[in-house]
């Protein structure tokens, strides 16, 4: 016969105490929701709170005094405009070999000054030429001026750096309503390189951006190249890209928000002799006309160029020899 299964053996509850369990330590319960409103409530916790969010926040940005000085150099990290006291310049009577160059810019300046519609400049082409100088230049003689019948200088001139250019419109926002002051935001060898979209920032401001550029600021850019990209990145850009026209159109397309472009170009001997003798009669040195003559052609000889930057640097070398102080003017 089949042995019979054993009975499963009933499972009881296990018998209580009936104790309620230990309640927790005061220390280990969390705080209650009354005891969290009393102490937002405290006035010192609040100011504390306050300073501590207020240390953690960025600096407001600093309103400049546009009365300080006529140039400023636009520093990102305050942000802030830096007043120069002292702009090194070179007087326009001493920028020889750039006549039409000169009278366009001034002409367009003048007109900027007076709130009259005026267009972006891109001054480009051969190193050393007075590019740079010739906007500080024509920025100096028209506030000059001014003062001189009887009006204030309301004309700055404020430089930013090449690296600075993705900050160009926090500095749109400080220049946009500070009325009655117009200024020329200038940016000395603008160039771009390959891997570098900041032109990205320079494009919106001066066309195409919701908030444009401002009536009050005109832009201003040297660079030896025309379209501000060398000529191996443009190609690469057509060989790299799949449709080359466009990859090159995009970056090109920057020189074109510039309505104002004014070409530079190697001076001739005379230039470039004019340029000497300029310099000459201004710091009074003395020297006879057929020695400067063939020092100066030596000179630009061994330098293998001719240029204002040349011209300038032999003036340095001679006034040094005859003991001549060059001020600055």
């Amino acid at each position: 016969m089949p042995k019979a299964m054993p009975k499963a053996k009933s499972k009881r509850p296990a018998k209580t105490s009936g104790k309620k369990p230990a309640a927790k330590p005061a220390a280990m319960r969390p705080a209650s929701r009354q005891g969290d409103s009393t102490l937002l409530a405290d006035p010192a916790v609040l100011t504390r709170i306050a300073e501590a969010l207020e240390r953690l926040a960025p600096p407001a940005p600093l309103k400049p005094d546009f009365t300080e000085a006529d140039a400023f150099v636009w520093q990102p990290a305050g942000p802030r405009l830096v007043p120069v006291p002292r702009v090194n310049r070179v007087e326009m009577s001493l920028l020889q070999g750039v006549d039409r160059m000169r009278d366009t810019l001034m002409e367009n300046t003048e007109r900027f000054a007076k709130g009259l519609p005026a267009n972006n400049a891109l001054l480009w082409g051969a190193r050393g030429m007075g590019k740079s100088s010739l906007v500080k230049a024509s920025h100096a003689t028209i506030n000059a001026a001014s003062v001189k019948a009887g009006r204030e200088g309301i004309l700055k001139l404020i430089e930013i750096h090449r690296e600075d250019i993705e900050t160009l419109p926090d500095l749109m926002t400080l220049t946009r309503s500070a009325d009655p002051y117009r200024f020329i935001v200038f940016c000395d060898d603008l160039s771009f390189d390959a891997d570098d979209t900041s032109y990205k920032s320079l494009k919106a401001v001066l066309d195409g951006g919701i908030e444009g550029r401002p009536d009050n600021v005109i832009f201003y850019a040297t660079s030896n190249r025309r379209h501000l990209m060398s000529r191996d990145m443009m190609e690469n850009e057509r060989s790299t890209a799949i449709n080359p026209g466009e990859a090159v159109e995009e970056k090109v397309s920057l020189s074109d928000r510039f309505g104002l472009w004014l070409g530079f170009h190697k001076c001739s001997q005379d230039e470039f002799l004019a340029m000497i003798e300029g310099y000459v009669a201004h710091f009074r040195i003395p020297v006879d006309a057929e020695e400067l003559r063939r020092e100066a052609l030596e000179w630009s000889n061994t330098r293998g160029s001719r240029s204002g930057r040349v011209a300038w640097q032999y003036i340095q070398d001679l006034a040094g020899r005859r003991g001549v102080h060059l001020t600055a003017a």
